[in-house]
């Protein structure tokens, strides 16, 4: 599962934001939309949602720009994503709809697998802070499966069982 331009492209911004706007300077959106090599209109569209979402404030005039609302180890990548209208739901049916996304209004044999998948990708974003993110503790959180260790013959611990 791939996040649209929209949630990436406000994540690195806010991430540039948190980043370049310490001691509360104002950063402009032309200098995020530089160093990101991210189009200012569309900077200037997201900002308006950030903004409607109380995750930053506006500052106008000369040394004008924005600046985050709160502190960047208090805002989570899922409020950003969110703010944006970024959809964490994997699943082709409709969000809150009782009806399916089978043509007969079932839901489709992998529904529960994608449902799962899209909490488990909100559950992942909460966790994770603006802070975290522009400090570079995000590498290591997700812990790996591991394969069960294999016997002196080989054989992995759940397959010795069921021989």
């Amino acid at each position: 599962m791939k996040l649209s331009t929209k949630g990436r492209y406000a994540v690195m911004a806010m991430a540039d934001l948190a980043a370049n706007g310490r001691e509360g300077r104002a950063v402009p959106l032309v200098e995020i939309a530089e160093r990101q090599e991210i189009s200012l209109s569309y900077l200037e569209q997201l900002f308006a949602k950030l903004r409607r979402s109380s995750l930053v404030k506006s500052v106008r005039g000369p040394g004008g720009g924005y600046r985050l609302s709160r502190p960047a180890q208090d805002m989570r990548i899922s409020d950003i994503v969110l703010a944006v209208d970024e959809p964490l739901a994997a699943t082709r049916c409709r969000p809150h709809s009782s009806k399916g996304c089978m043509t007969t209004g079932t839901r489709c044999m992998t529904h529960d697998l994608w449902e799962e998948l899209g909490r488990q990708i909100h559950v992942f974003l909460s966790s994770v802070s603006l802070a975290d993110v522009v400090e570079k503790r995000v590498l290591g959180r997700a812990q790996p499966c591991t394969a069960p260790e294999p016997d002196a013959t080989g054989r992995e611990a759940a397959n010795r069982e069921a021989a």
